[in-house]
Protein backbone atom coordinates (compact mmCIF):
# COMPACT_ATOMS: atom_id res chain seq x y z
CA UNK A 1 0.00 0.00 0.00
CA UNK A 2 1.41 3.27 -1.06
CA UNK A 3 2.07 6.14 1.48
CA UNK A 4 3.72 9.38 1.46
CA UNK A 5 5.99 9.93 5.01
CA UNK A 6 7.02 13.65 3.85
CA UNK A 7 5.04 16.74 3.83
CA UNK A 8 5.13 19.06 0.60
CA UNK A 9 3.60 21.90 -0.75
CA UNK A 10 2.87 21.89 -4.11
CA UNK A 11 4.96 24.37 -6.10
CA UNK A 12 2.36 26.38 -7.57
CA UNK A 13 1.52 30.00 -6.37
CA UNK A 14 -1.58 30.21 -4.47
CA UNK A 15 -4.82 32.01 -5.75
CA UNK A 16 -7.39 31.95 -3.24
CA UNK A 17 -11.02 31.76 -4.00
CA UNK A 18 -13.89 31.44 -3.94
CA UNK A 19 -13.82 35.36 -3.62
CA UNK A 20 -16.50 35.65 -1.79
CA UNK A 21 -16.19 32.76 0.88
CA UNK A 22 -18.04 30.03 0.75
CA UNK A 23 -19.34 27.97 -2.51
CA UNK A 24 -22.47 29.77 -3.62
CA UNK A 25 -25.66 28.21 -1.59
CA UNK A 26 -23.29 26.38 0.51
CA UNK A 27 -23.94 24.95 3.71
CA UNK A 28 -21.95 26.32 6.27
CA UNK A 29 -21.83 29.95 7.86
CA UNK A 30 -19.80 32.11 6.20
CA UNK A 31 -17.47 32.81 9.27
CA UNK A 32 -17.48 29.35 10.59
CA UNK A 33 -16.36 28.43 6.98
CA UNK A 34 -13.73 31.22 6.64
CA UNK A 35 -12.32 29.64 9.99
CA UNK A 36 -12.56 26.14 8.97
CA UNK A 37 -10.92 26.90 5.68
CA UNK A 38 -7.66 28.25 7.30
CA UNK A 39 -6.94 24.14 8.37
CA UNK A 40 -5.98 21.31 6.60
CA UNK A 41 -8.25 18.49 5.62
CA UNK A 42 -7.95 14.83 3.60
CA UNK A 43 -9.82 14.99 0.16
CA UNK A 44 -8.19 11.40 -0.82
CA UNK A 45 -5.59 8.67 -0.25
CA UNK A 46 -2.28 9.76 -1.93
CA UNK A 47 -2.06 5.67 -3.76
CA UNK A 48 -5.81 6.92 -5.38
CA UNK A 49 -4.19 10.28 -7.35
CA UNK A 50 -2.21 9.60 -10.43
CA UNK A 51 -2.39 11.65 -13.75
CA UNK A 52 -6.06 10.57 -14.19
CA UNK A 53 -7.59 13.43 -12.19
CA UNK A 54 -9.95 12.30 -9.52
CA UNK A 55 -13.11 14.80 -8.00
CA UNK A 56 -13.66 15.45 -4.33
CA UNK A 57 -15.43 18.21 -2.22
CA UNK A 58 -14.39 19.96 0.89
CA UNK A 59 -16.75 22.65 2.58
CA UNK A 60 -18.80 22.71 -0.26
CA UNK A 61 -16.54 23.42 -2.99
CA UNK A 62 -16.21 20.91 -6.01
CA UNK A 63 -12.14 20.27 -6.06
CA UNK A 64 -9.79 18.52 -9.24
CA UNK A 65 -6.85 16.26 -7.96
CA UNK A 66 -4.06 15.28 -10.16
CA UNK A 67 -0.64 14.89 -10.42
CA UNK A 68 1.03 17.00 -12.65
CA UNK A 69 4.89 15.74 -12.91
CA UNK A 70 4.71 14.02 -9.17
CA UNK A 71 3.34 16.53 -7.63
CA UNK A 72 -0.03 16.63 -6.01
CA UNK A 73 -1.80 19.75 -7.64
CA UNK A 74 -5.75 20.76 -5.74
CA UNK A 75 -7.94 23.54 -7.87
CA UNK A 76 -11.44 24.39 -8.14
CA UNK A 77 -13.30 21.67 -10.10
CA UNK A 78 -14.38 23.98 -12.95
CA UNK A 79 -12.86 25.56 -16.14
CA UNK A 80 -13.32 29.28 -16.33
CA UNK A 81 -13.83 29.19 -20.17
CA UNK A 82 -17.40 27.67 -20.05
CA UNK A 83 -17.49 26.24 -16.62
CA UNK A 84 -16.58 22.29 -17.42
CA UNK A 85 -15.43 19.58 -14.53
CA UNK A 86 -12.13 19.44 -15.15
CA UNK A 87 -12.25 16.17 -13.34
CA UNK A 88 -13.78 14.58 -16.43
CA UNK A 89 -10.46 15.40 -18.36
CA UNK A 90 -7.23 13.84 -18.49
CA UNK A 91 -3.55 14.98 -17.66
CA UNK A 92 -1.01 15.66 -20.66
CA UNK A 93 2.59 16.38 -20.58
CA UNK A 94 2.07 17.62 -16.67
CA UNK A 95 -1.02 20.14 -17.90
CA UNK A 96 -4.61 19.22 -17.11
CA UNK A 97 -6.64 19.36 -20.02
CA UNK A 98 -10.62 20.31 -20.41
CA UNK A 99 -12.99 18.04 -21.80
CA UNK A 100 -15.50 20.61 -23.47
CA UNK A 101 -12.62 22.72 -25.48
CA UNK A 102 -9.42 21.09 -24.78
CA UNK A 103 -7.99 24.09 -22.78
CA UNK A 104 -4.66 22.82 -21.04
CA UNK A 105 -3.48 24.51 -17.46
CA UNK A 106 -0.35 23.85 -15.69
CA UNK A 107 0.26 23.02 -12.28
CA UNK A 108 0.53 27.17 -11.51
CA UNK A 109 -3.13 27.14 -12.79
CA UNK A 110 -1.80 28.99 -16.14
CA UNK A 111 -3.67 28.18 -19.14
CA UNK A 112 -0.98 26.93 -21.53
CA UNK A 113 -2.71 26.13 -24.75
CA UNK A 114 -6.16 26.48 -26.44
CA UNK A 115 -6.65 24.78 -29.31
CA UNK A 116 -9.32 26.20 -30.97
CA UNK A 117 -6.65 29.29 -31.60
CA UNK A 118 -3.06 28.02 -31.56
CA UNK A 119 -0.42 31.46 -31.60
CA UNK A 120 -2.84 33.66 -30.33
CA UNK A 121 -2.80 35.64 -26.74
CA UNK A 122 -3.93 33.92 -23.82
CA UNK A 123 -6.15 35.87 -21.80
CA UNK A 124 -5.19 36.12 -17.81
CA UNK A 125 -8.57 35.42 -17.01
CA UNK A 126 -8.22 31.83 -17.85
CA UNK A 127 -6.08 30.79 -14.64
CA UNK A 128 -7.63 28.03 -12.72
CA UNK A 129 -8.04 28.77 -8.65
CA UNK A 130 -5.64 26.64 -6.78
CA UNK A 131 -5.10 25.64 -3.56
CA UNK A 132 -2.73 24.50 -1.10
CA UNK A 133 -2.02 20.95 -1.19
CA UNK A 134 0.73 18.58 0.68
CA UNK A 135 1.04 14.51 1.30
CA UNK A 136 1.09 13.23 4.70
CA UNK A 137 0.31 9.95 6.64
CA UNK A 138 -0.64 7.94 2.80
CA UNK A 139 -3.42 10.96 2.61
CA UNK A 140 -3.68 14.19 0.17
CA UNK A 141 -4.31 17.51 2.28
CA UNK A 142 -6.07 20.29 1.04
CA UNK A 143 -6.59 24.28 2.84
CA UNK A 144 -8.87 26.10 0.65
CA UNK A 145 -7.38 29.17 3.06
CA UNK A 146 -4.41 29.16 2.48
CA UNK A 147 -2.87 26.82 4.53
CA UNK A 148 -0.95 28.77 7.24
CA UNK A 149 -2.92 26.27 10.09
CA UNK A 150 -0.01 23.24 10.94
CA UNK A 151 -1.02 20.27 9.67
CA UNK A 152 -2.43 17.47 12.12
CA UNK A 153 0.64 15.79 13.57
CA UNK A 154 0.93 11.94 13.46
CA UNK A 155 4.39 11.00 14.62
CA UNK A 156 3.65 7.15 15.17
CA UNK A 157 3.08 6.98 11.71
CA UNK A 158 6.76 7.40 10.79
CA UNK A 159 8.09 5.02 14.24
CA UNK A 160 10.26 2.28 13.30
CA UNK A 161 8.78 -1.25 13.69
CA UNK A 162 5.45 0.23 13.21
CA UNK A 163 3.14 -1.13 10.20
CA UNK A 164 1.03 1.63 8.37
CA UNK A 165 -2.31 0.63 7.38
CA UNK A 166 -5.30 2.50 5.63
CA UNK A 167 -8.46 1.27 5.22
CA UNK A 168 -10.73 2.91 3.45
CA UNK A 169 -12.88 5.99 3.88
CA UNK A 170 -16.25 6.18 5.35
CA UNK A 171 -19.04 8.48 4.47
CA UNK A 172 -20.98 9.74 7.38
CA UNK A 173 -24.17 12.12 7.07
CA UNK A 174 -23.34 13.96 9.72
CA UNK A 175 -21.96 16.79 10.76
CA UNK A 176 -17.70 16.25 10.95
CA UNK A 177 -18.13 17.69 15.28
CA UNK A 178 -20.34 15.50 16.24
CA UNK A 179 -18.19 12.75 14.80
CA UNK A 180 -15.10 13.56 16.21
CA UNK A 181 -16.62 13.95 19.52
CA UNK A 182 -18.28 10.41 19.32
CA UNK A 183 -14.39 9.62 18.65
CA UNK A 184 -13.47 10.64 21.65
CA UNK A 185 -16.27 9.61 23.70
CA UNK A 186 -15.58 6.97 26.20
CA UNK A 187 -19.07 6.32 27.86
CA UNK A 188 -20.94 4.94 24.52
CA UNK A 189 -18.64 1.90 24.27
CA UNK A 190 -20.90 -0.60 26.18
CA UNK A 191 -23.97 0.60 24.12
CA UNK A 192 -22.50 1.02 20.88
CA UNK A 193 -19.38 -1.02 20.56
CA UNK A 194 -21.10 -4.05 22.37
CA UNK A 195 -21.33 -6.28 19.18
CA UNK A 196 -17.37 -5.42 18.19
CA UNK A 197 -15.44 -5.27 21.37
CA UNK A 198 -17.47 -4.46 24.22
CA UNK A 199 -19.82 -5.15 27.14
CA UNK A 200 -22.94 -3.94 28.00
CA UNK A 201 -22.22 -5.35 31.67
CA UNK A 202 -18.91 -3.35 31.98
CA UNK A 203 -20.39 0.04 31.32
CA UNK A 204 -19.30 2.41 34.23
CA UNK A 205 -16.35 4.47 33.16
CA UNK A 206 -13.76 5.28 35.89
CA UNK A 207 -12.61 8.93 36.74
CA UNK A 208 -9.59 10.26 34.30
CA UNK A 209 -7.90 13.00 33.48
CA UNK A 210 -8.35 15.25 30.89
CA UNK A 211 -5.17 18.53 29.87
CA UNK A 212 -6.26 21.22 27.98
CA UNK A 213 -3.30 21.70 25.23
CA UNK A 214 -3.61 24.84 23.17
CA UNK A 215 -5.73 23.88 19.94
CA UNK A 216 -7.22 20.65 21.37
CA UNK A 217 -7.29 18.67 24.46
CA UNK A 218 -5.21 15.44 26.16
CA UNK A 219 -6.62 12.64 28.03
CA UNK A 220 -5.63 9.49 29.44
CA UNK A 221 -8.07 6.69 30.26
CA UNK A 222 -7.50 3.16 31.57
CA UNK A 223 -9.91 0.80 32.04
CA UNK A 224 -10.86 -3.25 31.68
CA UNK A 225 -12.67 -2.70 28.17
CA UNK A 226 -10.74 -4.71 26.13
CA UNK A 227 -9.52 -2.81 22.34
CA UNK A 228 -9.51 -6.93 21.08
CA UNK A 229 -12.55 -7.68 18.86
CA UNK A 230 -14.49 -10.33 20.51
CA UNK A 231 -13.17 -12.79 18.73
CA UNK A 232 -9.95 -12.35 19.22
CA UNK A 233 -10.32 -11.01 23.59
CA UNK A 234 -8.81 -14.29 25.05
CA UNK A 235 -5.56 -12.80 23.88
CA UNK A 236 -5.77 -10.28 26.84
CA UNK A 237 -4.67 -11.12 30.26
CA UNK A 238 -7.50 -11.64 33.24
CA UNK A 239 -7.70 -8.52 34.58
CA UNK A 240 -5.17 -5.77 32.38
CA UNK A 241 -5.79 -2.68 32.31
CA UNK A 242 -6.22 -1.23 29.18
CA UNK A 243 -4.42 2.07 28.67
CA UNK A 244 -6.17 4.60 25.89
CA UNK A 245 -4.75 8.38 25.34
CA UNK A 246 -6.85 10.39 23.22
CA UNK A 247 -5.48 13.51 21.72
CA UNK A 248 -7.50 16.32 19.93
CA UNK A 249 -6.48 19.02 17.36
CA UNK A 250 -9.47 21.07 16.54
CA UNK A 251 -11.09 20.98 14.75
CA UNK A 252 -11.74 17.97 13.59
CA UNK A 253 -8.77 15.98 14.31
CA UNK A 254 -7.99 13.24 16.97
CA UNK A 255 -5.35 10.73 17.76
CA UNK A 256 -6.24 7.81 19.56
CA UNK A 257 -3.07 5.18 21.06
CA UNK A 258 -4.09 2.13 23.20
CA UNK A 259 -1.15 0.70 25.36
CA UNK A 260 -2.19 -3.67 24.18
CA UNK A 261 -0.70 -6.53 26.25
CA UNK A 262 2.81 -7.70 26.17
CA UNK A 263 3.88 -4.02 24.79
CA UNK A 264 2.21 -3.63 21.74
CA UNK A 265 0.43 -0.21 20.53
CA UNK A 266 -1.90 0.63 17.85
CA UNK A 267 -2.64 4.09 16.63
CA UNK A 268 -5.27 5.84 14.80
CA UNK A 269 -5.77 9.14 13.28
CA UNK A 270 -9.40 9.98 13.14
CA UNK A 271 -9.42 12.89 10.46
CA UNK A 272 -12.56 13.82 9.95
CA UNK A 273 -13.12 15.77 6.90
CA UNK A 274 -16.01 18.15 6.25
CA UNK A 275 -17.38 17.99 2.57
CA UNK A 276 -20.41 20.06 3.53
CA UNK A 277 -22.07 20.89 6.85
CA UNK A 278 -24.31 17.41 6.89
CA UNK A 279 -21.62 15.24 5.33
CA UNK A 280 -18.05 14.20 6.55
CA UNK A 281 -15.58 11.60 4.58
CA UNK A 282 -13.74 9.84 7.23
CA UNK A 283 -10.10 8.76 6.66
CA UNK A 284 -8.37 6.72 9.70
CA UNK A 285 -4.70 6.08 9.36
CA UNK A 286 -3.90 3.28 11.84
CA UNK A 287 -0.22 1.93 12.52
CA UNK A 288 0.69 -0.69 14.91
CA UNK A 289 3.79 -3.09 15.94
CA UNK A 290 1.76 -5.98 16.95
CA UNK A 291 0.47 -8.71 14.30
CA UNK A 292 1.86 -7.11 11.18
CA UNK A 293 2.29 -10.86 9.64
CA UNK A 294 -1.86 -11.37 9.65
CA UNK A 295 -3.80 -10.01 6.92
CA UNK A 296 -4.94 -6.75 6.69
CA UNK A 297 -8.40 -7.68 6.05
CA UNK A 298 -8.87 -8.31 9.25
CA UNK A 299 -8.09 -4.75 10.29
CA UNK A 300 -10.53 -3.33 7.60
CA UNK A 301 -13.17 -5.16 8.70
CA UNK A 302 -13.13 -4.26 12.02
CA UNK A 303 -12.33 -1.17 11.55
CA UNK A 304 -15.53 -1.18 9.53
CA UNK A 305 -17.70 -2.68 11.88
CA UNK A 306 -16.60 -0.04 14.85
CA UNK A 307 -17.18 3.25 12.33
CA UNK A 308 -20.48 1.56 11.13
CA UNK A 309 -21.64 1.15 14.68
CA UNK A 310 -20.77 4.76 15.48
CA UNK A 311 -22.21 6.32 12.07
CA UNK A 312 -25.22 4.35 12.63
CA UNK A 313 -26.20 6.14 15.83
CA UNK A 314 -24.42 10.25 15.06
CA UNK A 315 -26.05 9.70 11.57
CA UNK A 316 -29.36 10.01 13.97
CA UNK A 317 -28.44 12.88 16.45
CA UNK A 318 -30.03 16.19 16.60
CA UNK A 319 -29.43 18.68 16.53
CA UNK A 320 -27.18 17.75 13.32
CA UNK A 321 -24.38 20.40 13.97
CA UNK A 322 -22.44 20.14 17.65
CA UNK A 323 -24.02 22.63 20.41
CA UNK A 324 -20.61 24.35 21.54
CA UNK A 325 -22.60 26.78 24.10
CA UNK A 326 -22.49 25.77 27.79
CA UNK A 327 -26.47 25.99 27.98
CA UNK A 328 -27.01 23.25 25.29
CA UNK A 329 -27.77 19.96 26.05
CA UNK A 330 -26.75 18.30 29.52
CA UNK A 331 -23.32 16.79 30.39
CA UNK A 332 -22.63 14.02 32.96
CA UNK A 333 -18.94 12.70 34.68
CA UNK A 334 -17.65 10.83 31.93
CA UNK A 335 -18.06 13.91 29.06
CA UNK A 336 -14.53 15.50 30.20
CA UNK A 337 -13.19 15.35 26.76
CA UNK A 338 -16.61 16.40 25.34
CA UNK A 339 -15.99 19.86 27.37
CA UNK A 340 -12.99 19.97 26.43
CA UNK A 341 -13.27 19.52 23.08
CA UNK A 342 -15.86 21.98 22.69
CA UNK A 343 -14.56 24.30 24.63
CA UNK A 344 -11.49 24.33 21.91
CA UNK A 345 -14.08 24.62 18.83
CA UNK A 346 -15.22 27.73 20.68
CA UNK A 347 -11.76 28.98 21.09
CA UNK A 348 -10.69 29.20 17.37
CA UNK A 349 -13.60 31.09 16.76
CA UNK A 350 -16.52 29.23 15.63
CA UNK A 351 -19.94 29.56 16.16
CA UNK A 352 -21.34 29.77 19.77
CA UNK A 353 -24.56 27.56 18.80
CA UNK A 354 -23.99 25.25 16.47
CA UNK A 355 -20.54 23.78 14.66
CA UNK A 356 -20.89 21.98 11.42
Amino acid sequence: MTSANASSFTSQPLIFQPPNGPARHGTFDARDWEILSRYWHPVAFSSDVKETPISATLLDEPLVVFRSNGAVVAASDICPHRGAPLSKGWVEGGNIVCPYHGLAYGSDGKCRHIPSQTGSPIPDRLHLTTFAAQEAYGLVWVSLGGGHEPLPAFPAWDEAGYQQILPPSIDIKASAGRQTEGFIDVAHFAWIHHDSFADRANPEVPTYSVERRPNGMHAEYVSTVSNFPKSMQRRAPEGFLWRRIFEVDAPFFARLTVHFPEGGRLSILNAASPISARLTRLFVPIVRNFDTDRPLEEVYAFNRQVFEEDRAIVELQRPEDLPIARTAEAPILADRSSGAYRRALSEIGLGQAYVA
